[in-house]
């Protein structure tokens, strides 16, 4: 791989853990309820795009099928939390 690509990889991965950083800061601050759900959607979607640029940096295919299964769950848990904040409850 080269040195350009290692680098950018690293600068991403630094500018993707700031992200996360900061979704976490909204995540235990935030004013409402809605605001803190849709910071944990974009701290999970920071995550899979982190382990995307690791996979790509460290040329290791095991990331992707994590990227994969976080962004499985993610979404999952994504709906079932707004599903709870409109309806009261989860399984009708």
């Amino acid at each position: 791989m080269s040195a350009v690509v290692q680098t950018a990889a690293d600068i991403a991965l630094v500018l993707l853990a700031l992200a996360m950083l900061l979704c976490l800061w909204r995540l235990v601050r935030g004013p409402a309820i809605a605001d803190r759900i849709l910071a944990l959607d974009t701290l999970y979607i920071n995550s899979l795009a982190a382990l995307m640029v690791a996979g790509v940096r460290l040329a290791d295919p095991t990331y992707f099928d994590a990227a994969l299964v976080i962004g499985m769950l993610g979404f999952v848990g994504t709906v079932a939390l707004a599903k709870f904040l409109l309806r009261g409850d989860i399984i009708d």
